[in-house]
């Protein structure tokens, strides 16, 4: 397998997602093209496919409402679930955050994250662990776009559902995905995020940040 990080370079810009200018991230400028080139790796090399090269709507949406709330993770143990580029952990760390942890099972996402937190001179740590089931005592648990498939969102959701009932405050971003909840949440903050067709099939997704309710 390439090199994580010399194939996040080689196929990335730095850019700043629409919603969150503050942030400079390693995205693919191009989406199409990688989505391909992934595609051919995947068999070759078993790259799986390139989250961590866009920007979510869901993550976007998060990341804006934590640093205009930096009292929602200001010197707290803070964990971004599912963290992809990194956004939503950055904007974390950049708001005040006492610890962040990035969690993502994929390699090449891990590598995005150390990558886009150096561009941004945020401090924070990174794992490939999967946490679902785990008891971390996480003050803070931030969950950017993870609502698009099933198996994965009901586990997930199970599983902060017994984190908010042992006293984490779970912060959800989502565009209206199809497996997001439709009960047990508060709306706080919804946002206009201009996104690619090629991804979303629109320009703009009305997207929200929500608190999980225990």
């Amino acid at each position: 397998m390439s090199d994580p990080a010399q194939f996040i370079r080689a196929n990335t810009a730095l850019v700043a997602p629409p919603l969150v200018p503050e942030i400079k991230l390693h995205l693919a400028t191009e989406v199409v093209p990688l989505w391909r080139l992934t595609e051919e790796e995947l068999q070759a090399q078993g790259v799986p496919p390139p989250y961590w090269a866009f920007a979510w709507a869901g993550g976007q949406a998060l990341a804006r409402y934590v640093l205009d709330h930096r009292e929602t993770v200001a010197g707290k143990d803070v964990l971004d679930f599912g963290s992809g580029s990194g956004l939503v952990a950055i904007a974390a760390a950049k708001a005040g955050a006492e610890r962040v942890l990035a969690a993502d099972i994929d390699t090449h996402a891990q590598a995005a994250i150390r990558l886009n937190a150096i561009a941004n001179s945020a401090i924070l740590g990174t794992t490939t662990a999967d946490l679902i089931g785990s008891d971390g005592n996480w003050r803070v648990i931030l969950v950017g776009d993870m609502c698009y498939e099933r198996p994965l969102a009901e586990q997930m959701l199970a599983w902060l559902i017994d984190r908010a009932i042992h006293g984490a405050t779970v912060l959800i971003g989502d565009p209206g995905r199809s497996y997001f909840p439709r009960g047990g949440v508060e709306k706080l903050e919804t946002y206009r995020v201009a996104t690619s067709r090629d991804l979303e099939d629109q320009e703009i997704r009305q997207t929200s940040v929500y608190k999980l309710i225990a």
